[in-house]
């Protein structure tokens, strides 16, 4: 019997706790996607619009896209250094110059959490840390 009790309360702490972590990785990503959202509106929104559809033929979308969500690393660099030349966005080809900005690792990441995580995109949270290794 004691064991039983035992194992129960074990299980119930263990699921606790792993709530905890997943509560607390849910809040980081959220005030993350916040304060991307700001450096969006800032530096972004012009060329890739508010609902992140960009421009037909001109601006590749964010929007759901398969380029943006293939590769991480790729995309830091992009918006570090900027982009020019084709590039291939949900089967459309884009042939174009983007700018690069000048932001801190944090503040590419929360960017990129925001981007990857908006208009029908799921990514996993971007930290600073990975962005760093990007460069």
């Amino acid at each position: 019997m004691k064991k039983r009790i035992l194992l129960i309360t074990g299980l119930v702490f263990g699921f606790i706790s792993a709530f905890q972590i997943y509560s607390d990785q849910t809040n980081e990503l959220k005030a993350s996607m916040e304060r991307g959202k700001e450096i969006y509106l800032a530096n972004c929104v012009t060329c890739h619009m508010a609902n992140g559809q960009g421009v037909p033929n001109v601006f590749p979308p964010l929007a759901k896209s398969d380029y943006l969500m293939e590769d991480l690393d790729r995309s830091v660099k992009q918006i570090l250094y900027g982009a020019q030349g084709e590039m291939k966005v949900n089967g459309v080809v884009y042939n174009g110059i983007m700018t690069g900005f000048d932001l801190s690792d944090k503040e590419v990441a929360d960017l990129l959490n925001y981007i990857r995580n908006s208009w029908g995109n799921k990514g996993e949270i971007v930290k600073p840390n990975q962005v760093e290794k990007a460069k």
